[in-house]
């Protein structure tokens, strides 16, 4: 149970979701990403699901923009948490995107970050695997410590 899974609505999100799997790589976190399309490919969505939990994965991370169905779409395929990453990929500068994720129906519920925030989608999936993954706990307790400490050392900046 050390692994997420991700997936996209299309390659053109990887370069947004590159940044979580660098992140979940850095915590020697095993990542399998796909592309799996809620509107193309909606047969996949619940093979995708079962895969996960098959895998004993510790959640999913889904990306998608525009219309934005895929997290969603996934959380009702699957019993493991999903993390939803709206992605900017129309002209209204992924608002859009983070509208249609985080308006979810009563009962299943997406955790969604900010738009094209792939990192937090990353940390937060991190902090679920952490409740049973004490090398993975430890690795986020020192990165908290590292996250405090240039806080503070921006503070030499102000003068």
């Amino acid at each position: 149970m050390n692994n997420i899974f991700m997936a996209m609505g299309s390659d053109s999100d990887w370069k947004v979701m590159k940044q979580a799997q660098l992140i979940l790589k850095d915590f020697d976190v095993e990542v399998t990403a796909k592309v799996v399309s809620a509107h193309r490919t909606p047969d996949l969505l619940s093979v995708f699901a079962k895969e996960a939990e098959d895998a004993q994965a510790a959640c999913i991370i889904a990306a998608a923009g525009g219309a934005a169905h895929l997290p969603g779409m996934l959380a009702a395929f699957t019993f493991l948490p999903v993390i939803g990453v709206p992605i900017k990929a129309t002209h209204l500068d992924g608002l859009d995107s983070l509208l249609s994720i985080v308006q979810m129906p009563k009962g299943v519920p997406v955790a969604t970050v900010g738009i094209n925030n792939a990192q937090n989608a990353a940390i937060l999936a991190l902090k679920i695997l952490a409740n049973q993954n004490k090398d993975v706990q430890e690795k986020l307790i020192e990165f908290s410590q590292q996250q405090r400490s240039m806080s503070i050392e921006k503070n030499n900046n102000l003068s």
